[in-house]
């Protein structure tokens, strides 16, 4: 009896230790959770602010107040936030229904466009979508390539409102980020390493994007490579050249029209906000005999012509450099 005892206590002792050891691992796994989210979303609504500002700097533009860098950081924090729930509940869907959703699809078409909605309408105002007509038809393969100008981080969002399937080329870095990272990881947009010796990174881009078009998931670019919105900015060839691999294809050029008061007016709390204007013109055929600098110069003209005439590249570079740093 007395062995029997001491065979008791040993396993319940085991048992204890074990729970010991998973509320342990809990609670580390809580904190690196909680750090983790805390920086990143710091991290995101903090660099976003300044990003945005340097690009109302220059004289032709109103500078952002304090109230529109308020905008901006919540902004910013409510989408990381609404992309990390809706990360989650696209995961437990993909679980409950064993497999059998396509999450790729509820990540873009679910919960990227319902957050674009949340935050445009909730902190800017609405989006008219100008030139529907233009839009190819669904499922068209080779898919289109969509190029528009990058005027801000409002862009991000208002492309959404096309209300139509796409992909990102995005940076790595940005799968890090909480909620943002991980539902573009799971709707599975390319990534790309822009630093560094990073030819293997474009091979992968320009393959990725192909196999996108060719299944007929549109690719998005900003061809311009960075936001800004006081002067035309040159179109960069990567979005030409996927094109032209990818012929006969079109070229779909976009044009945002961000207004003046996006960020500083008093919405929501007073008014109708803004209103963003997303022009679709139509398409540009790329045969196989295509010219890229030819392609580049008629999307070019597209998207320029119903943007802002503050768009003459009058602002300085010293002038902007001198407004950074004050």
């Amino acid at each position: 009896s007395r062995l029997q005892k001491h065979s008791e206590v040993i396993p319940a002792a085991m048992m204890n230790d074990m729970v010991t050891m998973v509320s342990m691992a809990s609670t580390i796994v809580g904190y690196i959770l909680g750090t983790w989210l805390f920086l990143g979303l710091a991290l995101a609504t903090g660099m976003s602010v300044v990003q945005e500002r340097k690009i109302w700097l220059p004289s032709t533009l109103p500078s952002l107040s304090y109230w529109g860098m308020l905008k901006v950081a919540v902004f910013n924090f409510v989408w990381c936030s609404l992309c990390l729930f809706g990360a989650i509940f696209v995961l437990i869907k993909f679980i409950v229904t064993f497999g059998l959703s396509d999450i790729a699809l509820d990540s873009h078409c679910g919960v990227e466009r319902f957050v674009a909605y949340c935050c445009l309408r909730g902190f800017i105002g609405r989006v008219e979508v100008r030139g529907v007509d233009n839009l190819p038809p669904l499922g068209a393969k080779p898919a289109p390539v969509y190029v528009c100008n990058h005027a801000s981080q409002i862009d991000v969002g208002a492309v959404y409102f096309m209300q139509r399937r796409f992909k990102w080329i995005a940076k790595k870095s940005v799968i890090y980020l909480p909620g943002v990272g991980q539902i573009l990881y799971l709707a599975n947009h390319v990534f790309i390493q822009r630093k560094g010796k990073n030819k293997a990174s474009v091979n992968n881009l320009f393959d990725k994007s192909s196999k996108a078009v060719q299944s007929g998931i549109p690719m998005l670019f900003f061809p311009q490579g960075t936001r800004w919105m006081a002067d035309r900015l040159p179109l960069k060839d990567g979005a030409f050249i996927l094109a032209q691999n990818n012929a006969p294809s079109m070229l779909v050029p976009l044009s945002m029209d961000i207004p003046r008061n996006a960020w500083n007016s008093a919405y929501p709390l007073w008014g109708n906000g803004a209103v963003v204007t997303l022009t679709i013109h139509p398409p540009v055929p790329v045969p196989d005999t295509s010219d890229k600098e030819e392609l580049k110069t008629k999307c070019t003209k597209a998207i320029y012509t119903a943007v802002p005439s503050i768009l003459k590249g009058e602002v300085s570079s010293q002038e902007i450099r001198t407004k950074t740093k004050s």
